[in-house]
C-alpha cells in the first residue's frame, strides 16, 4: 500500500530444533491425515509481515492464526540494500523460522521483494545484478519457497525514483523492465519451476511530470513495460504471474465499485486490467491475455471497539477515519472473494493483513485485533476463503483458466515399509512436486517430481524413512506455466516401526539357554575356639 510494511520487531534468539520437534508430534496427536477434496480454485491469503522474527515460536503463533482464518497464503517481505547480493543476518533467520512454521501449518509462502525506500532503486547494471543475485541467493537457500514478488510499486515515487525524465517521458517502467528481467533470468536459473511474480503496482496515480509528487497510474504503467519489453527484442518472459494492489480508497467502498473512465484499477475493473496486458504483451514472448493475475494488499479497515483501545495508538489520525463496522467488513471481504471468484485468470488474492498493525496511520484491515483476539468478521472470511480455495461456491460463467487442479488425497501410511500414495486429479496436462518432510527438522525425506493429465498416482519410497512425524507437500502447475502453481500440504502424519515378524512353523524353535549355575555359597572364615 501507500504506507510502507513494517516488520515485526526481534525477540529473542533461535531455539534448538528439539522444541519444533514437540511442536510437530503436538500437531500429529491433534490431527489424523485423510484423503482431502481440492477443486478448482484460486488461493486466498494476506500480506502479513507480523510473522517476521527471530523467535520460531514467536513466528508459528502468528501463523497459526492466518491458517485458523483460512488464509493458506501469506505474503512476507524482504528488503535489499544496494550492495547485498546474499540473504543473511536477520532476514536469513526470520526466512528460516517461517518457511518451517509455513511446512507445519501448510501455508504456502510469497516472499516480496524490494528496494529500502526511492534513494536505493537500482538503476544501472551494477546495482541490477547484486538484487537478482541476492533473490537468487534466496531460492537457493529456502527450496521450499517457489514465489518471489519483485518489486513494490514501482510506478509511485515512494518506493521507485526516477518516475519522470525531464521531458516528461516515462523512466519508471523501462527501468523496472530491466531489473525485473534481470531477476526472473537469476531465480529460473535456480529452477525453471520458481514463479517470478511481476508488476506490484499500486492502484492509482496521477501521469503528471509537473506535479509535486511523481506518479504513473497502472494504466500507463502497464502499456510502458509493455513498450519497454519490445524495445529490449527480449524473447523469453519477464514473469509469470502479474501482481497489482487493488486497494480502495476511501476504504469504506464496496468491492463492487469500479473505475470505468478513470486510469484506476480495482477488482471491479478486471476487463479493463485484462485489456491492457493483452495489448501490452501481444504478439511478443510474454504472455499478456493468459497472465495469471494476483491481487495482492486488498484491505477494509474496521472500526476499534472501546474494549481493544488500549492495544492500539493514534486512534484519532485521518487513515482510521474510514474504518467500517465489522458486519460490514466481512460482508466486504466475502464480497471482493466471492467477485474475483469468477474472473478466469486471477490465481489468488492477498487480504491486507492478518492481525491490525497497533499504529491507526497504519492499517487496521485484519481479521483480529491488535492483541491477536478474532474479530467477528473472521468466520465469514474463513468461509469464504475456504470455498473459494476449494472452487465450491459455483455460479460463476466461466471457469478458472489458471488452476490446473481438480483434487488430492493424501495417504495416510501402513505401519510396515509400504510406498507412501498421494492421488492426484489434473484437468489438463501438469507438472508436479510432491515431497514428504521430517517435521522434527524441516528435511525432506522423499521427493517425486513427474508431468501428467486427468487422474495420477504418485508413489514416494518408505523403506528408509525411520519411525517418526512427517507431512506430505504438493505443488501442481500447468506444464510450462508456473504462475498457475497451487500447493496443497497434508495434516501431520507418523510413521510407526515395523511389527516384528511373526515365527516361522517350520523351523523348530531353538533350544532355550540353560540358565547359568548359581554361583557357589562362599565359606565363612574360621573362628578360633574360646
Amino acid at each position: 500500500m501507500m504506507r510502507p510494511m513494517r516488520r515485526s520487531a526481534p525477540k529473542r534468539a533461535r531455539l534448538p530444533a528439539r522444541l519444533w520437534a514437540a511442536l510437530a508430534l503436538l500437531a500429529a496427536a491433534l490431527a489424523l491425515v485423510g484423503p482431502a477434496a481440492a477443486g478448482t480454485g484460486m488461493f486466498v491469503g494476506a500480506a502479513e509481515d507480523d510473522a517476521r522474527s527471530l523467535d520460531p515460536l514467536t513466528t508459528k503463533a502468528k501463523l497459526d492464526l492466518a491458517a485458523i482464518a483460512g488464509l493458506g497464503t501469506i505474503r512476507m517481505t524482504v528488503i535489499w540494500s544496494p550492495g547485498e547480493t546474499a540473504v543473511g543476518g536477520d532476514d536469513l533467520v526470520a526466512l528460516q523460522n517461517a518457511t518451517t512454521a509455513a511446512q507445519f501449518d501448510g501455508i504456502r509462502l510469497i516472499v516480496s521483494i524490494y528496494p529500502r525506500d526511492r534513494r536505493t532503486t537500482p538503476l544501472n547494471s551494477r546495482a541490477r545484478g547484486e538484487f537478482a543475485q541476492f533473490a537468487a541467493s534466496i531460492a537457493r537457500t529456502f527450496p521450499g519457497i517457489s514465489d518471489f514478488i519483485v518489486g513494490n510499486e514501482p510506478n509511485l515515487n515512494l518506493f521507485w525514483m526516477p518516475q519522470f525524465s525531464p521531458s516528461g517521458r516515462d523512466l519508471a517502467a523501462p527501468a523496472y523492465e530491466l531489473l525485473l528481467a534481470k531477476t526472473y533470468d537469476a531465480l529460473k536459473s535456480v529452477s525453471p519451476d520458481i514463479n517470478v511474480i511481476g508488476g506490484a503496482l499500486s492502484p492509482r496515480g496521477q501521469d503528471k511530470r509537473v506535479a509535486a509528487r511523481q506518479t504513473h497510474s497502472p494504466t500507463a504503467f502497464i502499456a510502458d513495460l509493455g513498450a519497454a519489453y519490445r524495445v529490449t527484442k527480449r524473447t523469453r518472459p519477464i514473469m509469470d504471474m502479474f501482481a497489482i494492489h487493488p486497494y480502495l480508497i476511501p476504504s469504506r467502498l464496496p468491492p463492487t465499485f469500479a473505475h470505468p473512465n478513470t486510469t484506476t484499477i480495482g477488482i471491479a475493473d478486471y476487463p479493463k486490467l485484462v485489456s491492457l496486458l493483452i495489448k501490452a504483451f501481444a504478439k511478443t514472448g510474454q504472455p499478456g491475455a493468459a497472465l495469471p493475475i494476483i491481487y495482492d494488499e486488498f484491505g477494509y479497515q474496521s472500526i476499534v471497539p472501546t474494549a481493544k483501545r488500549r492495544f492500539y495508538s493514534n486512534l484519532g489520525t485521518p487513515a482510521a477515519a474510514d474504518a467500517i463496522t465489522e458486519p460490514r467488513q466481512a460482508l466486504y471481504y466475502r464480497q471482493a472473494i466471492a467477485l474475483v471468484a469468477c474472473q478466469p485468470t486471477v490465481a489468488g488474492m492477498l487480504i491486507f493483513h492478518v492481525v491490525d498493525e497497533r499504529d491507526a496511520d497504519a492499517w487496521q484491515s485484519g481479521v483480529y485485533y491488535a492483541d491477536g483476539t478474532p474479530k467477528t468478521s473472521l468466520d465469514g472470511v474463513r468461509q469464504s476463503a475456504l470455498a473459494a480455495r476449494d472452487g465450491t461456491d459455483g455460479g460463476c460463467a466461466k471457469d478458472k483458466t489458471v488452476d490446473p487442479f481438480e483434487s488430492v488425497a493424501f495417504h495416510v501410511p501402513p505401519p510396515a515399509p509400504a510406498p507412501l500414495r498421494v492421488e492426484l486429479g489434473c484437468t489438463v496436462g501438469c507438472t508436479y512436486t510432491a515431497r514428504v518432510t521430517d517435521l522434527t527438522d524441516g528435511e525432506d525425506v522423499a521427493h517425486v517430481e513427474g508431468e501428467g493429465s486427468g487422474p495420477i498416482d504418485i508413489s514416494l519410497t518408505s523403506e528408509t524413512i525411520p519411525p517418526g512425524v512427517y507431512q506430505y507437500a504438493l505443488r501442481v502447475f500447468v506444464v510450462g506455466k508456473p504462475g498457475t502453481a497451487v500447493t496443497r500440504f497434508s495434516e501431520p502424519f507418523t510413521i510407526e516401526a515395523a511389527p516384528p515378524p511373526p515365527p516361522d512353523p517350520t523351523i523348530d524353535p531353538p533350544l532355550p539357554t540353560p540358565a547359568p549355575a548359581p554361583p557357589p555359597v562362599p565359606l565363612l572364615p574360621l573362628t578360633a575356639s574360646l
